[in-house]
């Protein structure tokens, strides 16, 4: 179960990335799929299409969303500066002084971060 619901809030992630390079025939049905929370029969009825025609479209475009983050890594990035500006948050709201080798970490934390963008 865990496992599915990690799958939907990855592709639904990417979807907010890249779903604008998807055909819009492909963005409607993963917007009714993932925002809307329609089940492929529901989808199918209100596009006037299959099931199986549903599902199609949404395979095509899980495999083309994987595709995009593999070669632009977008959302990888995204999680990394989430990282890295949790962890200088939590520095600099600690209670005690920042020493010498703590400032070297957050000078190369923020480093990092300006690399990402």
């Amino acid at each position: 179960m865990i496992a599915v619901l990690e799958k939907t809030v990855t592709l639904s992630q990417l979807f907010d990335f890249y779903g604008g390079l998807l055909t819009p025939r492909q963005q409607e049905i993963m917007r009714y799929y993932f925002y809307d929370d329609f089940s492929l029969g529901e989808i199918a009825e209100n596009l006037d299409i299959s099931r199986q025609g549903v599902h199609d479209h949404l395979q095509r475009a899980e495999k083309q969303l994987r595709e995009f983050e593999e070669i632009l890594g977008l959302l990888e990035s995204y999680h990394d500066l989430q990282e890295e500006t949790d962890y200088l948050l939590e520095k600099l709201k600690g209670e005690k002084p920042i020493v010498r080798e703590e400032r070297r970490d957050l000078i190369e934390a923020v480093k990092r971060i300006k690399n990402c963008l």
